[in-house]
């Protein structure tokens, strides 16, 4: 699988990326059995957050024979230093390992968040003393908010950035162009969430997708387009969305690009945005 190179960070990780949420409520086998197959097809970029469910209770010892072959990034929902540093050693004992490649802010949705990250006593604090002791090795942050993404790269030197870069948010809702701009332009590396979503749910709609709260494209000529819109925006790397199936359509969709990305014919009807720019 092609990689690419995060930021300045000189990590290579795989265009592709396993989001933790796709081992969530499934059996440890099911869960060993995702991540063996997944390392097969050549990914090694795998992303949890404790948010997830029970996704780092599996993913942890699905990932333990892998562990120095991947990038392994987690996140934090926490805003304080003192419950982000709870909140760390705990993911570290459970997803089984002694250190993160990478630790993020998890889903910093408000510009008062962002500043309460920041500010004496804020979890940054806490990111920072941990890369100081070799717990992290990089220091980054997701976002659903273009404006507390803008605020957090203009506040500190960030190696990476995970934000949803997906095309009709972009060409329609107007979102990620800033913030991307930005994160390219301080080296920050990009990462992708949301690639493959479609369009909201809508009211009492029955999912087909059960753990999206969106729906995502779901056939290999939409998936191709999505994919090659995102990845064209110097994105290092797309976090697929929630499910085993979508991970490796993903993949499928990857490989039929590299054989003639021509055949992204963008199919899709109906595509609405999930996010709109808030700045």
């Amino acid at each position: 699988m092609e990689k690419r190179f995060l930021g300045k960070t000189g990590v290579e990780l795989s265009v592709i990326g396993f989001g933790g949420i796709v081992v969530c409520d499934v059996s440890p086998q099911e869960a060993s059995s995702s991540v063996a197959r997944a390392i097969d097809k050549g990914i090694n970029y795998f992303d949890v957050a404790p948010s997830y469910g029970n996704a780092e209770e599996r993913l942890g010892p699905a990932l333990e024979p892998f562990r120095d072959q991947v990038f392994l990034a987690c996140k934090t929902g926490k805003r304080t230093a003192e419950e982000a540093k709870i909140e760390l050693n705990n993911s570290l004992k459970t997803l089984r390992t002694d250190h993160f490649d990478l630790y993020q802010f998890h889903g910093v949705s408000s510009v008062e968040q962002a500043e309460q990250i920041l500010e004496p006593g804020g979890a940054l604090e806490t990111f920072m003393d941990a890369r100081d002791h070799g717990l992290i090795n990089h220091i980054g942050f997701s976002a659903h908010s273009e404006e507390a993404a803008l605020l957090l790269l203009n506040s500190f030197q960030f190696d990476s950035m995970l934000l949803p870069v997906n095309r009709f948010c972009w060409q329609d809702g107007g979102f990620g162009q800033l913030a991307c701009a930005s994160a390219q332009e301080k080296g920050t590396g990009i990462l992708a969430l949301k690639s493959l979503a479609k369009r909201p749910c809508r009211k009492g709609e029955k999912k087909k997708w059960n753990k999206c709260w969106y729906v995502p494209v779901d056939t290999l000529p939409e998936a191709m387009a999505s994919l090659k819109f995102t990845l064209s925006k110097h994105v290092t790397a797309a976090v697929c969305p929630s499910h085993a199936e979508l991970l490796w359509l993903a993949c499928d969709a990857l490989d039929a690009l590299n054989e003639d990305s021509s055949m992204a014919i963008d199919l899709a009807e109906g595509g609405e945005p999930i996010f709109t720019t808030q700045c």
